[in-house]
């Protein structure tokens, strides 16, 4: 070969990626101006391309459909093309349990043969889906069974918006094109409050959170979605910002000294930190209140004393304390208040003037209570380690 002959394989040799796409993309979890980018970069025209992204936006969000030939308002073409490019997947459910509530708790698989829980929980006049943002956690809370897992990951905003997908199919939630609309939502709010901490993984949580939030699809309301963190604090006025969420935290106790040992972020971000930053709160007002989370634990942080110092505490931000019955798992260090502490301390913040509702446990038979989700493999993994520990066999 002569030299004018190599030159242009040379230079295209050059200009291939140095990792090559693995497969079609994904279109679920990206924003619309992500889907409008990809678009284009596949080769719909700019003048077509949000007209498109519309329409698909619709047929996946608006109707759940996964298959590009059922999109009848696009072209047999189009539908072929994108159907070379992309996909549109969610998690996969690899087992679901119901309680004796009705409560159900899923199993999800998701890139990499991760697993994570997810939790609908159905009541009289609407149903809360309790999503998890991270494979496993980072916070280690002591009376927390999900923080006896390592973080493995981060979700995808995909991976984020499409357990809520999945639940919508479980459901059969999703509309029929063209048929009326129906107002009955069997899954009208979303609790971040699943495994992981929501706000170590923001922008995907945020992106996720805004295609929840979209009025030409899943259409839930901002005011439907509430986030917990348990005070990440550079990111809460951003949460207000860019999400518009209601905000919970995960406080549980009175003192420093109590919360280092069972939230360990607050050795970061401590009690007077966390409450400057919520005394700020872009969002707070008393038609939209910060709900602080508190679980009952038996002579940790239950006492008279512990509720009037969580009333000073909070002077002056519009709240309502949620307390939450722990959940006990096996092994765990806590035992539950008594219902009788439970409702003198439920009583003494009442009388102080904000909502105290104590928390109904839901799906403890399927250890699908607050603070109890962990992956089954994880923990059969677990098992097995302690099996081969014992017996001294494993590597």
């Amino acid at each position: 070969m002569t030299m004018t002959q190599t030159a242009p394989i040379t230079q295209d040799v050059l200009t291939i990626p140095r990792k090559l796409p693995e497969g079609p993309k994904n279109l679920v979890g990206l924003t619309r101006d992500q889907m409008r980018e990809v678009l284009i970069a596949h080769g719909t025209p700019e003048k077509q391309a949000k007209m498109r992204v519309g329409q698909i936006w619709q047929w996946i969000y608006g109707w759940g459909v996964r298959d590009f030939n059922e999109m009848t308002n696009l072209s047999k073409a189009f539908r072929a093309e994108l159907a070379e490019s992309f996909v549109i997947e969610i998690p996969e459910v690899v087992s679901k349990q119901v309680s004796e509530d009705g409560t159900r708790k899923y199993l999800v698989r998701i890139a990499g043969g991760h697993e994570v829980e997810v939790v609908y929980i159905p009541e009289d006049s609407r149903g809360t889906l309790c999503i998890s943002s991270q494979v496993g956690c980072t916070l280690t809370c002591s009376f927390c069974h999900t923080g006896t897992q390592k973080l493995v990951r981060n979700l995808t905003a995909g991976e984020i918006i499409g357990q809520v997908m999945m639940a919508r199919d479980d459901l059969n939630e999703w509309p029929e094109p063209g048929a009326p609309k129906d107002e009955t939502r069997l899954l009208s709010n979303i609790v971040l409050m699943g495994m992981g901490e929501p706000l170590y993984n923001f922008e995907n949580v945020r992106d996720a959170m805004k295609i929840a939030m979209d009025p030409e699809g899943i259409q839930l309301s901002r005011r439907r979605i509430t986030l917990s963190t348990s005070g990440v604090v550079p990111e809460i006025a951003r949460t207000a910002q860019e999400i518009g969420c209601q905000l919970a935290i995960s406080f549980h106790a009175t003192t420093d000294d109590v919360r280092d040992r069972l939230v360990p972020i607050n050795k970061k971000w401590n009690l007077e930190v966390l409450l400057e930053a919520l005394r700020s709160y872009p969002k707070v007002s008393n038609s939209e209140r910060i709900t602080f989370e508190y679980v009952m634990l038996k002579g940790v942080n239950d006492s008279d004393a512990d509720a009037h110092r969580l009333i000073r505490l909070i002077d002056g931000i519009p709240a309502k304390i949620n307390l939450i019955p722990f959940n006990e798992w096996p092994g765990a260090p806590y035992e539950r208040s008594s219902n009788n502490r439970i409702r003198a301390f439920a009583d003494i913040i009442y009388k102080a003037g904000y909502a105290s509702p104590i928390r109904t446990p839901r799906g403890e038979d399927i250890m699908a209570a607050c603070g109890q989700l962990k992956s089954a493999t994880e923990r059969a993994r677990k098992s097995r380690r302690e099996i081969e520990a014992e017996t001294g066999q494993g590597g």
